[in-house]
């Protein structure tokens, strides 16, 4: 085949396919020319998730009526003048692409006045080509409507995913850019549903609020920091409040939302001891450097940036979160490691326990790592009983593991792992007629537009499931029942459980979304690492676990217990050679 120009329409669209790759990127494009433009008010409407309609109107300072056509071609802009002024970028937007690849995929009407002109014009963009003009009189700002996105690229338009999941981009695109700007006053309408809106009072814990809800916000801890070249501030999540994904950890480097793999290393490492392995907290950071230290050309989308001096970037934003968080909560001393109640009532006072300085848990932890290394090497080692055999309870070690002692050997028990899995099983077996625990006081609890869309789908799963749990305006539910096998864990935690598994599967009603659910539940509300359980607790832990189908593992596949042989034992202690 010989070597030709392509036609000027299909060019459009191959260049539109950087930037236009869903509905969100339209809503994200159209934003940051809103802000560029010194808005104070943006309203976002979205019909059927975008394919239908997507407005954007915000009342900055317009576009002459003469420039109008020009503003609709590709690389016209008004914030460069030549190369050079890459290397020094202030602006979201700078490659003057957004308009001509949205119009080149759609029908685009753009609509404005400036506030020095009487009249405003409005300019009829179809499949790239101009169709109509005209000149109106309408307050000054700038409409952009869409219509019919991707009519004329029907590949691009089979490929979008389903209604739910397209909602929640824009959600997430619009809510985070009302966290970036908190002077300015964001409403979204979902099919002429208010969905969200920021009130503009240019209090960014405000802005936080009506993302994440109050509570959250409430409990975020405030991050200041600033050195030669670089000032970060914004909010981070305490400790105990994390998610199970790196989700809602979010930068903005001179306002700019970026995607950075090393910032979110960076942040991962100041919590590190602080948090779970797998959990990660909120972040809402801001970072600011002079724009001749970011390179923000490096992708058509502009989620990428380059930093000049990387390595400093991630210490400085590592250093200012470890601040912040020594600051919030002092590294403690021996803490009192007493918990609530496994099977209720309350919790007998036991002396506190601090872990790593008993050495019978130096001793039994080393045990268990030359166990796992015997059990690889030694041809002589008995394997491991796939069921669990009777088990006499010896007691509790570090607040953490149950010893106990079976026919063949000892047996170390991780109590939380144990518990999950007795719980998994139990809510297992009972979901035909789940047994729910009316809460004394109903619980009212916030989640972001994105995750209120998707949970108010699947309202009818969670009551399948025990939890009792209602719309209550934008934004929260009302929780009045909880299952009954994990009644005694706070509601509020076990409702954002359940929506992380849902957010993590496009299609919640396949692939045993439901068990997902139920396992992250039961994580949440199984007694936890240091929690002091009684004797009695203690022994009903090991008779449930006996009592279930897979004792080895947790739901999630991490091991329940450690077998320690007597063969092992005696070769330790010189008995057999």
């Amino acid at each position: 085949m010989s070597i030709q120009i392509l036609p000027e329409e299909v060019a459009s669209q191959i260049a539109a396919g950087e930037v236009v790759e869903r509905p969100a990127s339209v809503v994200k494009e159209l934003i940051e020319n809103a802000l560029d433009a010194g808005a104070d008010q943006i309203t976002v409407l979205v019909r059927e998730a975008g394919r239908r309609l997507i407005e954007v109107v915000d009342n900055g300072i317009g576009i002459p009526v003469e420039e109008l056509e020009m503003a609709v071609h590709r690389h016209a802009t008004s914030k460069l003048r030549q190369a050079a002024d890459l290397f020094r970028v202030s602006t979201l937007g700078f490659r003057g692409e957004a308009l001509a690849s949205i119009g080149s995929v759609s029908h685009l009407t753009l609509t404005s006045r400036t506030r020095h002109q009487d009249l405003g014009g409005s300019i009829e963009v179809e499949g790239g080509e101009i169709t109509g003009t005209a000149q109106l009189g309408i307050p000054p700002g700038t409409t952009v409507r869409v219509e019919h996105l991707f009519y004329n690229v029907p590949a691009r338009l089979k490929f979008l995913k389903t209604d739910r999941t397209e909602k929640r981009h824009i959600n997430k695109t619009v809510s985070r850019y009302g966290m970036a700007n908190p002077g300015v006053r964001f409403k979204l309408y979902q099919d002429d549903e208010l969905v969200f809106q920021t009130n503009g009072s240019g209090d960014l814990r405000e802005a936080i609020s009506a993302v994440y809800g109050v509570g959250h916000a409430r409990q975020m801890v405030e991050v200041i920091y600033e050195d030669q070249n670089l000032r970060v501030n914004g909010f981070i999540s305490p400790p105990g409040l994390t998610r199970s994904n790196r989700q809602e950890m979010l930068f903005f480097v001179n306002g700019r939302p970026v995607q950075d793999p090393a910032l979110s290393k960076a942040i991962t490492q100041a919590y590190h001891t602080l948090v779970m392995k797998g959990r990660y907290p909120f972040t809402v950071l801001f970072l600011e450097l002079p724009p001749e230290k970011v390179d923000v050309n490096v992708h058509p989308t502009k989620a990428e940036v380059r930093f000049e001096e990387k390595s400093q970037v991630f210490q400085g934003v590592g250093r200012a979160v470890r601040r912040a968080l020594l600051a919030h909560s002092p590294v403690p001393g021996v803490s009192n490691l007493r918990g609530v109640n496994l099977w209720g009532g309350p919790t007998p006072d036991h002396r506190q326990v601090q872990r790593g300085i008993d050495p019978a848990w130096s001793m039994l932890e080393r045990a268990r790592e030359e166990t796992l290394v015997h059990q690889g090497e030694d041809d002589d080692q008995i394997p491991a009983p796939l069921n669990t055999p009777i088990l006499r309870l010896i007691g509790q070690v570090a607040a953490t593991y149950l010893i106990a002692e079976g026919p063949d050997g000892l047996y170390l028990i991780d109590q939380h792992a144990a518990h999950e899995r007795v719980l998994f099983e139990k809510m297992l077996a009972s979901r035909e007629s789940p047994p729910s625990q009316a809460l004394l006081e109903s619980v009212v609890v916030d989640f972001s537009p994105a995750s209120a869309d998707l949970l108010t789908e699947n309202l009818a799963l969670l009551r399948g499931l025990g939890f009792d749990v209602e719309d209550f305006g934008p934004g929260s539910f009302v929780v009045r029942a909880v299952p009954a096998l994990v009644g005694e864990a706070s509601p509020e935690g076990l409702l954002h459980a359940a929506v992380e598994d849902l957010e993590a599967d496009e299609t919640p009603l396949e692939n045993k979304v439901e068990e997902k659910i139920i396992a992250r539940v039961c994580k949440r509300a199984a007694v936890k690492a240091g929690q002091v359980l009684t004797p009695q607790e203690q022994k009903q832990l090991l008779l449930d676990l006996e009592a279930c189908q897979s004792p080895r593992t947790c739901p999630h596949g991490r091991p329940t217990m450690i077998h320690i042989p007597v063969e092992f034992l005696e070769k330790k202690f010189g008995r057999i050679v």
